[in-house]
């Protein structure tokens, strides 16, 4: 095959070059203006539940402006999902609080409620105080078990930041991801639902609280007419010019996700009669994932092959595949640190791949991609 199929390629609107040369046309090209309020109000119209949105320059600013409004710092502990990337656990080590690492379940692939409790209890056994935070991490656009989460996280009063940086358009029982907790976390880096090139949000529950985050977003400007400064800021905002590319994303969003789910049920059929290779799909119909990468497992014992020399062998008939992450509790930075396991995100990471989803996967290619992936198998 000629032509390289990646797995999640940005796809242009068209009109993305509209709203930035109105930018331009204006001078509007500082962390302010007016794509940023408008993309903030498509944002906040899409996620629903009364939120608001505040335009970040990375999902990662968004939890870590999350954290420091929930007042995470020196001495806490946060508990995150340890399936998943760093940028989840890494604005905790930001704040000089511990990221306590919780496995996961098999029905979503992300944080198990279960084990979150045994933690909770745990780390109040052991510290003398209850974490400050839960992290949980809709993994792949699969929506997690949010709702006992959150229920475990009211029992105890903690509060929950919910990173849906992957899940975009994503639902539970109806309900848009990232709406669940008290701040949610969006992101729009390269390989994202949408793009703005770089860049995140963070969803929060009023416009108090959203003035609140704008304002450590902007260096934490007190309202003087010279620069005083009261509190620690960051330079956290998202530029205009990346929020007119946001805005012409928008216009594609439904047709991405569907786009998505589409290219999932394709895997899925052709999927179905393969021994050894098992597509993740919604365990049952609270879910509604966006599919933002199709993932499978990769069984050795029945396919006579590893999830690795699949990757290889994909690689060189130009397929991207990536391996599932690896888990935040074996990562060499978080070797000494508190973690709660049950052996799930190893044995995922340890089989499983994620293949091609994004919107310029065609039909064909899915074929192409399944065909491979069989012939990869040697049983």
């Amino acid at each position: 095959m000629d032509k390289r199929i990646y797995l999640c390629l940005a796809h242009m609107s068209g009109k993305e070059q509209a709203f930035i040369k109105e930018a331009f046309d204006t001078n509007w090209v500082v962390p302010l203006g007016p794509n940023v309020n408008a993309f903030e109000d498509e944002l906040k119209h899409f996620v629903g539940q009364d939120k608001e949105v505040v335009a970040l320059s990375a999902g990662t600013a968004a939890i870590h402006l999350g954290l420091i409004q929930l007042g995470v710092g020196v001495g806490d502990e946060v508990i995150c999902q340890s399936f998943t990337f760093c940028a989840s656990a890494n604005p905790v080590a930001y704040q000089g609080a511990t990221p306590v690492f919780v496995d996961s379940e098999e029905d979503t692939w992300n944080m198990d409620p279960v084990l979150l409790e045994e933690a909770i209890k745990d780390r109040i056994a052991k510290t003398g105080k209850k974490p400050k935070a839960i992290l949980p991490v809709h993994l792949y656009g699969m929506p997690a078990r949010i709702d006992e989460i959150c229920a475990i996280a009211a029992k105890y009063d903690i509060p929950v930041l919910e990173d849906a940086a992957e899940a975009l358009g994503s639902e539970f029982n109806g309900r848009k991801c990232g709406t669940f907790g008290t701040f949610g976390v969006l992101s729009f880096n390269g390989n994202k639902m949408i793009t703005t090139s770089g860049g995140g949000a963070l969803i929060v529950p009023d416009e108090s609280t959203k003035k609140q985050t704008m304002f450590y977003a902007t260096q934490a400007r007190e309202p003087f007419p010279h620069y005083q400064h009261e509190k620690i800021g960051y330079n956290y905002r998202m530029s205009n010019i990346c929020a007119g590319i946001g805005r012409g994303q928008m216009t594609v969003l439904d047709e991405h996700i569907a786009h998505h789910r589409h290219v999932h049920a394709l895997y899925e059929n052709a999927f179905e009669s393969v021994d050894g290779i098992t597509l993740k799909s919604n365990p049952d119909g609270r879910f509604n994932a966006n599919y933002w990468l199709s993932t499978i497992l990769i069984d050795p014992v029945k396919t006579g092959t590893n999830y690795d020399e699949v990757r290889r062998k994909l690689d060189e008939r130009g397929i991207e595949t990536r391996p599932l992450w690896k888990p935040m509790h074996l990562q060499p930075v978080y070797a000494t640190n508190p973690c709660y396991v049950n052996g799930v995100s190893e044995r995922l990471f340890n089989m499983g791949l994620c293949i091609p989803a994004g919107p310029w996967v065609t039909d064909e290619d899915v074929v192409y991609i399944v065909e491979q992936i069989k012939g990869c198998c040697k049983k």
